[in-house]
């Protein structure tokens, strides 16, 4: 079963990215994370998010085992161009072609179907994880109304939906002070 993830307008030439898209094509999933890992180019970050991406969509919506993916096909393309002038001799302009790239990453299986789950263990699994954030929402909700209780000395219950408004608004003041503050006094 094909896997595919894709990362769009990277701040790279295509011409540099393919290098390490050419390294990593046809490597098993840890081999390839181990060689980004080692590589020094500054493609090989992004590129080793995308393959983490893509083994989270074949295990997440598929049941695939990672150990049996290996990278099938790597496609590098040209993005949008942003166009800037340099000032030259003369009163002449020198254009700059500041280039992205395009990536799209397929994975596949080694051996078909090996270390696949079935569908009843993927629903287990997504019941346990939601059973899981639901737990540490409530922790955290109990956290924040024990150190609204200990501050103010009251036992005043907030729901968390003001909390997390008061929180934005008050980051939002403090992004607008800052930008318009008086620069002398």
């Amino acid at each position: 079963m094909k896997v595919t993830a894709q990362l769009n307008n990277i701040r790279i030439a295509p011409r540099k990215s393919r290098l390490v898209a050419r390294l990593v094509k046809g490597m098993n999933v840890p081999e390839a994370l181990g060689q980004l890992d080692v590589n020094v180019k500054k493609t090989s970050s992004f590129m080793a998010k995308l393959i983490l991406s893509a083994v989270a969509n074949g295990e997440n919506n598929f049941g695939l085992d990672k150990n049996n993916l290996y990278v099938q096909e790597v496609l590098v393309g040209e993005g949008p161009v942003m166009k800037r002038w340099m000032p030259k001799a003369f009163g002449r302009a020198g254009r700059i072609l500041k280039r992205t790239s395009k990536i799209k990453l397929t994975l596949e299986e080694r051996i078909e179907g090996k270390g696949r789950k079935t569908k009843e263990e993927m629903d287990k699994e997504k019941k346990k994880r939601l059973e899981e954030r639901k737990k540490q929402m409530k922790e955290l909700s109990e956290e924040k109304e024990e150190k609204t209780e200990n501050k103010a000395g009251k036992t005043e219950k907030v729901e968390s939906n003001k909390k997390i408004e008061n929180s934005q608004k008050e980051t939002k003041n403090k992004w607008g002070e800052k930008i318009f503050r008086r620069k002398s006094m």
